[in-house]
């Protein structure tokens, strides 16, 4: 009340001082004019407020009285800018609380998935329960299939199984996986392929909610008896894809081909402590040379299981032939192990290029897409994708020609470069063969240090337990 009253003074006072020129009705009274009706509107005001002590502004002088108006408006004036609106209050919505998914009330099936990926935005393909720079693409899988109900968590419920392990960077065509999905049959009706229509759209509602550069393209509601996604592939097939350059294709084409048949390929891989391999010994049923369009080619390798970085590391020998830095018989020499027994040190090619473009299973009732609307729909994000990528690829174009064009033409490396599938390649002053170059330790040495040390890490965690 205090606050209101004070205001009004302070507003009465104001029009005052700037009507004391004004004819009107007044009280004189020490030389300051004082309109009749401010006298009437205090005196009704402090009849309203009868606590508040009534002050007599009629003695005040003209300078007291710009004095208070001055302390009134310090009081009243906003604590925020006056250019400044103020903040809104905070409105609370009650959160909903999510409902829980009842799994026990829904059936569930195995199924198989065919799907496709381009690695370079991905950790590579398998699931990591350690943190890692990307994504990797069955983290992302399994995330979709969760957030949409297909699966519970933990994942170790679903009967898991992948058919062939990527590296980071790497893409692949034909991946498959085999994994239990909520189904809207029961186990009886899931039997009788009839039912079929009457099951989940997974294509859809999958795809629906993965990103462009992660397609399911095929489904296999009714797996093989016994199904494993690894453990029923009969055979891989990889593909690297490079540019000829002034690489000599005739002579790798003859390198690979001496890559067919049952050998070691531990001077082809790399060595992993932490996997205890011990045989290394691998079945290529095809490995050639391919002409793909104008100068693009690849490297088309079929085989039952490979080794970790084992394709990328053959693709390097086959570019040190090509490049005519090592003859064609050193892939021989190198899966003798009375003439390597270890591997020479090398860089291997590069990951963007590789692509597991198939993987060959028994026969299976593999579906696709039966709807168009549906598949364009879906598929609307993908086309968008390729488009930007091809452009992107017809600007890098148009800009090397500009760059370029009153260059000496750069249409292959400098004889002194080692190709590595990146379009760079590695440079060197003279060239070390192989045969001279350093050794990697032996598998049974760097299985038996990581064995070391992971006893180590055991025998530590053992003490700080009997410690505490």
């Amino acid at each position: 009340m205090r606050y209101v009253f004070e205001k009004l003074q302070m507003k009465k006072m104001k029009n005052h001082l700037s009507g004391l020129n004004q004819r009107s009705a007044k009280f004189m009274f020490r030389g300051i004019s004082i309109p009749w009706f401010m006298k009437r509107s205090y005196r009704n005001i402090t009849t309203t407020a009868p606590m508040t002590q009534a002050i007599d502004y009629t003695s005040w002088s003209k300078e007291d009285l710009i004095a208070k108006i001055s302390e009134l408006e310090q009081k009243t004036a906003p604590t925020t800018s006056p250019t400044c609106t103020a903040p809104k209050p905070e409105i609370r919505q009650k959160s909903k609380k999510q409902k829980q998914f009842d799994w026990s009330r829904h059936n569930f099936r195995f199924i198989a998935l065919r799907f496709a990926y381009l690695g370079w935005n991905y950790n590579g393909l398998a699931y990591q329960f350690e943190p890692t720079p990307l994504p990797t693409v069955e983290e992302t899988i399994l995330k979709t299939l969760s957030k949409i109900k297909l699966i519970p968590e933990p994942i170790d419920q679903v009967d898991f199984s992948r058919c062939g392990r990527t590296d980071k960077g790497v893409s692949a065509m034909n991946q498959v996986v085999s994994i239990k999905l909520r189904s809207n049959l029961s186990p009886e009706e899931q039997q009788d392929s009839t039912n079929d229509d009457k099951e989940i759209d997974y294509l859809t509602i999958i795809n629906a909610n993965l990103p462009s550069d992660i397609k399911v393209h095929s489904i296999c509601l009714h797996p093989p008896p016994d199904f494993d996604a690894r453990f029923s592939c009969k055979n891989r097939h990889y593909r690297y894809l490079f540019k000829a350059s002034n690489l000599d294709i005739e002579a790798m084409n003859k390198a690979a081909g001496y890559y067919q048949g049952q050998h070691d390929f531990r001077n082809f891989c790399k060595l992993d402590g932490s996997k205890q391999i011990t045989n290394f010994e691998r079945f290529i049923y095809s490995s050639k040379i391919i002409h793909l369009e104008n100068d693009l080619f690849c490297f088309d390798l079929i085989g039952t299981a490979f080794l970790w970085h084992q394709v990328r590391c053959m693709v390097a020998i086959l570019f040190l032939v090509g490049q005519h830095l090592e003859k064609p018989e050193i892939v021989t020499d190198l899966m003798d192990i009375t003439k390597y027994p270890t591997k020479p040190q090398y860089e291997m090619a590069n990951d963007i290029p590789l692509v597991l473009y198939d993987c060959e299973f028994p026969p299976m009732d593999w579906k696709q897409f039966d709807n168009e609307y549906k598949f364009n729909r879906i598929m609307n994000g993908f086309k968008g994708m390729c488009y930007d990528l091809n452009i992107r690829t017809k600007m890098s174009s148009i800009m090397e020609d500009l760059v370029f064009k009153d260059q000496p033409k750069a249409t292959a490396p400098a004889i002194n470069t080692v190709p590595l599938g990146d379009g760079v390649g590695r440079s060197f002053a003279k060239y070390t063969p192989l045969e001279n170059r350093e050794r990697t330790d032996s598998y049974e040495i760097i299985n038996a240090r990581w064995m070391a040390k992971k006893e180590g890490k055991r025998n530590t965690t053992k003490e700080v337990q009997i410690d505490e």
